[in-house]
C-alpha cells in the first residue's frame, strides 16, 4: 500500500470492494485465521487476536513477518494467511502480490484457502463470475468448518453483487447454522445486513414481493427500507415501526437493535407538502431540476408510511409572486411549505408574511437580515464549499496558504469564507489575487502572488551590476504550503497549467465545486486539483449509489444540474427533521448534498464529500481519519499542458442569480 502521507488516495472503492471488505470485517474475522496445523507459538496466537479483532493489516503483517523465517509448507500456510488478512483490511495489492509470490498448492488444507482469497480477488475486481467458478465447486466438496464458513460467506458476496440478494439471504441463513456462539451468529447476521446496504432497492423490492419464506422476506423488506431511506427521517422511521409489527421475533431484529426506540415525534410528519419552484421562465431548468429530485425522495419514501402524503406543486412565476404563491398552499391545507427558490423570492416571502406554516427555502437570505420564526434556509451555498476547503487543508496538515479567486462578488464571496475559516482555526492567508475569469492569460496574476515578479527584478539587477549573460531560474515563494484555487473548470484548466508554467505546479490546490462543471470535456488539465463536492456526484453513499445513473437516464438534460437533484432530494428528506424539531435542535441527515445540520439561524450548512481529478477523472478521496496525513498534488509529467479557450461556466456561476 502507497503511504498515504506522500501520495494522493486511490480510486473510490467500488460496490465489489465495498461488499468484500464489510462482510470480513464484520463476519469472516471471527473464524478466518485458526492455522491449519494448530497454533504455533505466541507470536500466531498474537496474529491470530488480532485478525480476531478486526486489525487486519497488523494480522497480515504478524503473518508475512512469521513467513520471512519459515520454510516450505509453513511459508506458503502463513503467506495465504496474511493474504487473506490484506483483503480483509481491503489492501488489495498487497494480497495480489502476496498470492503471485508462491505457487498454487497442489492438494491439501492449503488449496482451499488459495481459492477463497483468488475468489476474493475476483470480487474486488467486479468479477462475481469468476469467483462462483471457483467457490461454486468448492462448496460441493469436503471442507473443514473454518474454510466452509468462509467459502460460503463469498458466495453471499457473490450473490450480492449479482443483485441476487434472495441467493445470498439463503446462504448466509444456512451459515448461521454452522456456528456456535451468539457472538459468532450476531456477527454472520451484521455480515448479510451491510450486504444488502449494498443492494439496489428496486432490486431488494422486487425479490421480496416473489420470496415464499417468511424469514428471508422479512430480511429483503427491511433491506429495501433501509436502502431507500437511507435508514433516516420519516420513510425509515415509520417503516421499521410497521416492520416490526409484522415481523416479531425475526432474527434481523438483532441488527437494527430489538430494544431501540425510536422518537415518536418522527412518527409525527405533515400529511399535505406545497412545492414552490419556478416552473417557468428564466430559472425553469432549475426548478425543473429541484422538483424531480424532490419528488423522487418521495416516492421512495411514500411507501413506508402508514397515512400517505399529497405534494402539490406551484409554479412562484404563475401564481403572481413567492408571497401569493405561499398563501394559496396555505389556503389549500399544505402544513409544510418547501421553496421557493430565488434569493429575491427568498427575501420576498421573508419581509412580507409571517410564517403560519413552517417553510424550507431553497436560498438563503441576505446576511444581515433576520429570519422570522418558522423560515428555514436551505442553500447549496459555495461558502460552505470554501470553509470545506479551509478544514481539509488544515486537516492535510498545510497551515500556509494563497488564494487566486475571480474578482467578481461569487469570488469575493468564497474568499471571506475561506479565509475567516482558515485563519479562525490557526491558518494564515499569506496572499491573494483576483483574477479576470474571462481572460486567457493569468501570468501577471501568478507571478505577483507566487513571488515570480521579485525574482525576476533581483536577476535584472544582478545582469545591470555585472554585466555579461546570466543563468537564470526563476524561484517562487517558499512560504506557501498550498493554494486555494477558486475557479469554473475553463479558468481552472488555464489556471493549472499555468501554475505549473510558472514553476509552481507542485503546490497542493484545493477548490469548490465550481471547477467541476459536467460539462463532458476532458479533465487532464486540471489533474491534481482536490475539490469539495456534493457526495451525490463524487461518493454517493449506499442509499444513493443507483440515484444519479437513474436520474441520468431518465433526464439527460438535466445532468449538468445533478447537483440539483440532489438538493431536491435533501429537501423532502429535511421536511420531517425540521417539523418535528421545531424550535429545537434538529438531528443531522447524511444527505445527498453532504452531512446536514441547522445553525441557530435557522440556515442548513453542509459538510462536503472530497475528490481529486485523477487521470482526468474525478476519484472520491476517503475521509481525513482514513487518511494519516496530507495529501500531496499530482500531474502527469510527461504531458505538455497548453492552454485551451475558456469554458463555458458552471452550473453554480449560471445561477448566481437564484
Amino acid at each position: 500500500m502507497t503511504n498515504p502521507r506522500l501520495y494522493p488516495a486511490g480510486k473510490s472503492r467500488s460496490l465489489a470492494s465495498i461488499v468484500v471488505l464489510l462482510a470480513t470485517l464484520l463476519a469472516i474475522s471471527s473464524c478466518a485465521t485458526t492455522g491449519l496445523g494448530g497454533l504455533s507459538g505466541s507470536a500466531e496466537k498474537r496474529a491470530e487476536r488480532l485478525a480476531r479483532d478486526g486489525q487486519h493489516q497488523e494480522a497480515a503483517g504478524a503473518y508475512i513477518g512469521l513467513a520471512t523465517n519459515a520454510v516450505e509448507s509453513e511459508r506458503d500456510r502463513l503467506t495465504l494467511l496474511a493474504v487473506e488478512q490484506w483483503l480483509d483490511a481491503g489492501d488489495v495489492s498487497r494480497a495480489r502480490r502476496g498470492l503471485a509470490s508462491m505457487q498454487m498448492p497442489g492438494t491439501g488444507s492449503l488449496l482451499a484457502i488459495w481459492h477463497t482469497n483468488t475468489a476474493a480477488l475476483s470480487l474486488y475486481r467486479g468479477d462475481a463470475d469468476a469467483a462462483l467458478q471457483i467457490l461454486e465447486p468448492l462448496s460441493r466438496r469436503s471442507l473443514s468448518l473454518r474454510d466452509r464458513l468462509r467459502v460460503e460467506a463469498l458466495r453471499a458476496d457473490s450473490w450480492i453483487q449479482k443483485q441476487d440478494p434472495t441467493r445470498a439471504v439463503e446462504l448466509m441463513k444456512q451459515r448461521e447454522s454452522w456456528l456456535g456462539s451468539s457472538r459468532e451468529i450476531e456477527r454472520n447476521r451484521n455480515r448479510l445486513w451491510q450486504g444488502l446496504l449494498f443492494s439496489n432497492p428496486q432490486v431488494l423490492r422486487k425479490a421480496a414481493q416473489i420470496t415464499t419464506d417468511d424469514q428471508t422476506r422479512g430480511w429483503l423488506t427491511l433491506g429495501s427500507l433501509a436502502t431507500s431511506t437511507g435508514q433516516q427521517g420519516i420513510g425509515w422511521s415509520n417503516g421499521i415501526f410497521r416492520w416490526r409489527e409484522a415481523n416479531p421475533g425475526h432474527p434481523a431484529l438483532i441488527v437494527i437493535g430489538e430494544a431501540e426506540t425510536f422518537d415518536s415525534e418522527l412518527l409525527n410528519y405533515p400529511r399535505k407538502i406545497a412545492l414552490l419552484l419556478p416552473l417557468t421562465g428564466r430559472s425553469a431548468a432549475a426548478g425543473k431540476a429541484i422538483q424531480n429530485g424532490f419528488l423522487g425522495a418521495y416516492f421512495a419514501t411514500a411507501s413506508a408510511l402508514d397515512d400517505r402524503q399529497a405534494v402539490r406543486i406551484y409554479d412562484v412565476n404563475s401564481a403572481g409572486g413567492a408571497s401569493a404563491a405561499y398563501q394559496n398552499a396555505v389556503t389549500d391545507g399544505a402544513e409544510f411549505v418547501v421553496g421557493p427558490l430565488l434569493k429575491n423570492n427568498v427575501t420576498e416571502l421573508a419581509n412580507d408574511i409571517l410564517v403560519p406554516v413552517p417553510v424550507l427555502t431553497l436560498n438563503y437570505l441576505p446576511d444581515g437580515t433576520l429570519a422570522p420564526p418558522g423560515l428555514y434556509q436551505f442553500a447549496l451555498a459555495p461558502e460552505d464549499e470554501a470553509a470545506s476547503a479551509a478544514r481539509r487543508a488544515l486537516g492535510d496538515g498545510y497551515t500556509r496558504a494563497v488564494a487566486l479567486v475571480p474578482n467578481n462578488d461569487w469570488g469575493r464571496r468564497v474568499l471571506r469564507s475561506f479565509a475567516t475559516e482558515f485563519e479562525g482555526l490557526g491558518g494564515l492567508l499569506l496572499d491573494y489575487r483576483n483574477y479576470t475569469p474571462d481572460e486567457q492569460d493569468f501570468s501577471n496574476e501568478i507571478e505577483i502572488l507566487m513571488g515570480l515578479s521579485g525574482s525576476a527584478q533581483r536577476y535584472r539587477r544582478l545582469k545591470a551590476n555585472i554585466g555579461g549573460l546570466l543563468q537564470f531560474d526563476p524561484r517562487r515563494r517558499q512560504d506557501a504550503e498550498f493554494i486555494f484555487l477558486a475557479a469554473a473548470a475553463g479558468p481552472g484548466r488555464l489556471l493549472k497549467s499555468q501554475l505549473k508554467f510558472h514553476y509552481s505546479g507542485d503546490l497542493p490546490a484545493y477548490s469548490t465545486s465550481s471547477v467541476n462543471s459536467l460539462d463532458g470535456r476532458s479533465n487532464s488539465d486540471l489533474n491534481g486539483i482536490m475539490f469539495a463536492d456534493t457526495p451525490w456526484l463524487v461518493d454517493p453513499q449506499p442509499w444513493i449509489r443507483y440515484l444519479p445513473q437513474t436520474y441520468s437516464e431518465y433526464w439527460p438534460e438535466e445532468r449538468r444540474l445533478s447537483r440539483l437533484h440532489a438538493m431536491g432530494y435533501d429537501a423532502y428528506n429535511l421536511i420531517a427533521s425540521l417539523y418535528a424539531y421545531r424550535g429545537g435542535e434538529m438531528t443531522e441527515l447524511n444527505g445527498a448534498t453532504g452531512e446536514l445540520f441547522l445553525d441557530q439561524k435557522g440556515r442548513v450548512h453542509r459538510r462536503l464529500a472530497w475528490a481529486q481529478f485523477q487521470r482526468g477523472e474525478a476519484v472520491a478521496l476517503p475521509a481525513q481519519e482514513e487518511l494519516g496525513g496530507p495529501i500531496r498534488d499530482i500531474s502527469d509529467e510527461n504531458e505538455q499542458l497548453a492552454p485551451d479557450a475558456v469554458d463555458d461556466p458552471p452550473w453554480d456561476i449560471e445561477l448566481l442569480e437564484l
